[in-house]
């Protein structure tokens, strides 16, 4: 009799374990993370659209932010066909977005460092030409504070003397398209504030893109305010790319960015 009841007892255990499983897969729409935040993740970035986990969508970044002021995250999403738009966001980021991808004549990936308030999913979408997203992610642990600290150009005044300076660099080979493709680095001098920082407005970089020597865009950036300071972009391209390419753009306060890469 004792064994039935044990047994009984186990069983409604295991339902009522399976039960709350189904129904925090329910809450979070089956997200890989678990993320609670999900349903809000969804109305804001993806409305009714369809959205799908897609491990082609990858996104690379360290399990322990040891810098929450500068977490490395590379995007790949070079085996989707047809992307127009990659979004990159993080889920418990007082800010959430963090910067909007048009490869344009670029492969579908970007490498890039950028703040972290909190532990949390880091993901990236992919919206394809049938209007469908393509969501891949990580999840990245720190001990937090990235987005409410004011950087270090910003302590020392410093950040003034070189604001808007760029500077770029081409190389013959990626690590992404291999030796038959290429890789093009660009660096951007500025504070990237994200106006959390007591009596320190928003402040960033807002705006990029690539232009070859006739004037074609390659490529289009948005970036917001979690976006590193002094932030360092990583493009690849499917060919060789001919020098003569030209980073423009501009920050939220109207500051011009105009550089020549060889």
């Amino acid at each position: 009799m004792p064994s039935r009841r044990h047994a009984a007892l186990a069983l409604a255990a295991v339902a009522a374990l399976a039960a709350a499983g189904s129904a925090r897969a329910d809450a979070t729409g089956g997200d890989p993370f678990g993320s609670l935040q999900r349903p809000d993740l969804k109305r804001e970035f993806f409305g009714n659209a369809k959205v799908v986990f897609d491990e082609r969508v990858m996104v690379r970044g360290p399990a322990f932010a040891e810098d929450p002021m500068n977490v490395p995250i590379s995007v790949s999403a070079t085996g989707l066909p047809d992307i127009e738009t990659l979004v990159v966001f993080v889920d418990r980021n007082p800010i959430r977005k963090v910067l909007e991808f048009q490869p344009l004549a670029a492969l579908a990936s970007v490498g890039f460092r950028f703040k972290l308030e909190q532990a949390s999913p880091v993901r990236a979408a992919a919206r394809t030409k049938d209007g469908v997203w393509h969501v891949g992610g990580t999840l990245v642990d720190s001990s937090g504070g990235g987005c409410t600290v004011s950087g270090a150009t910003r302590k020392d005044g410093s950040w003034s003397q070189t604001l808007g300076q760029a500077r770029g660099k081409l190389f013959a080979s990626s690590p992404v398209g291999g030796e038959a493709a290429s890789r093009l680095r660009v660096m951007v001098m500025h504070p990237m504030d994200t106006g959390l920082v007591g009596g320190i407005p928003a402040f960033y970089v807002n705006k990029l893109a690539v232009r070859d020597a006739q004037g074609r865009e390659l490529l289009r950036l948005a970036t917001y305010e979690p976006v590193s300071e002094n932030p360092v972009f990583s493009f690849d391209f499917p060919g060789r790319v001919a020098g003569g390419l030209r980073l423009v753009g501009t920050d939220n306060n109207g500051n011009r960015i105009d550089s020549r890469i060889e």
